[in-house]
């Protein structure tokens, strides 16, 4: 059904604002670009009205922080669905960059700037040539989502196409407009870039073990980790909603970037914010963020979106840093929790298991 809010004000006498509209497409393009975290504050921009060579120009680029590219598609009014088929053909263009068109891109966006180094200076981590542009996403930004496109949209995810539609609202206060959004989509739920892979990369059905990348830095704390039995990620809802992903029962394989596979585990919990995250501490039920040293981004614990989120687990076998199993092929990733279906993660989980020694399935 169409995204529509209300806004009103508060007081003895509640008024509904009322609504108004931009004055141009360009207008809110200058907007997300002055201030990118209007869409997401888990992309890095890189381009803007890039010509498609085929007659089209794509509205706005931008990098996630697994190197994924996000196609974005700005419509100030009412979407047509052939809105829908406009981005799934720049889709087909954006599939195909390879790394120096996209290093090109950038320096048209931003001259004389290094991708690398604002992309490890944005992510807190290095932009991988492996990883990017493995995967995309396609997210229509709009006023208005008629039937049609939203029936559209809804059938492409339902079939593992990345895409959403991310709609905005503007409203009248005074002098002032004020500006809302709203996902069609819930982001947490909706397919992930790595479900849209490149033409020809092999793939192969999942086989039910799920990847965990563990950010280990200032902060959050691998060893606190392996004593507690837990993993976690936040500071933006890309890094926190992958979590949801797992379930009790589940079996994560945890890599740590730069190190290693430091350990394996079965989940014994669901994902669960920072500040109502208990753990034990000789018997007694304790506060997460009470017992633990690192920082877990306690800045944002009242913040849902930014927060740290902890899944608990228990530990089937886990390593410290310095033992940390890396070898030359084994699978890795940004993403905080995923579902690799390449043959190089059956590959890796079977190594990983000579390697940990684990003798059950």
């Amino acid at each position: 059904m169409p995204i529509r809010t209300q806004i009103w004000t508060v007081g003895a006498q509640p008024a509904p604002l009322k609504n108004a509209g931009l004055a141009s497409e360009q207008f809110l393009e200058d907007m997300i670009v002055s201030a990118p975290a209007l869409l997401s504050e888990d992309w890095l921009l890189i381009g803007r009205q890039e010509s498609t060579g085929q007659g089209g120009r794509i509205d706005l680029l931008a990098l996630a922080p697994d190197a994924s590219l996000v196609l974005i598609e700005l419509k100030r009014e009412r979407t047509p669905r052939e809105v829908v088929a406009q981005a799934l053909d720049y889709a087909v263009w954006v599939e195909r960059l390879q790394a120096n068109e996209i290093e090109a891109i950038y320096q048209r966006f931003k001259p004389g700037a290094d991708l690398a180094a604002d992309f490890q200076a944005r992510f807190g981590a290095p932009l991988e040539a492996e990883a990017l542009n493995q995967s995309h996403q396609i997210v229509i930004v709009a006023a208005e989502l008629d039937a049609s496109s939203e029936r559209i949209v809804g059938y492409l995810s339902e079939r593992d196409i990345a895409i959403n539609v991310l709609c905005f609202q503007v409203f009248q206060l005074g002098e002032q407009q004020l500006i809302s959004r709203a996902w069609l989509l819930d982001p947490s739920e909706a397919p992930q870039a790595s479900s849209v892979s490149k033409p020809g990369m092999p793939a192969e059905p999942w086989n039910g073990e799920f990847y965990a990348s563990f950010g280990h830095s200032s902060t959050r704390d691998w060893a606190e980790a392996r004593r507690y039995g837990f993993v976690c990620g936040g500071g933006g809802s890309w890094y926190s909603n992958s979590l949801k992903l797992v379930g009790p029962g589940d079996r994560l394989w945890v890599n740590v970037p730069g190190a290693g596979y430091v350990g394996v585990a079965r989940v014994t919990g669901h994902a669960t914010a920072a500040k109502d995250f208990c753990l034990s501490e000789g018997g007694v039920e304790r506060p997460a963020l009470e017992l633990l040293q690192a920082d877990y981004h306690r800045a944002y614990a009242d913040d849902p979106q930014r927060c740290e989120y902890f899944v608990p687990v228990e530990w089937l076998h886990s390593l410290p840093l310095n033992a940390a199993v890396r070898e030359v092929g084994l699978f890795g990733n940004q993403n905080t929790i995923c579902r690799p279906t390449t043959p190089k993660w059956r590959w890796t989980v079977e190594r990983l298991k000579e390697r940990f020694a684990l003798s059950h399935p």
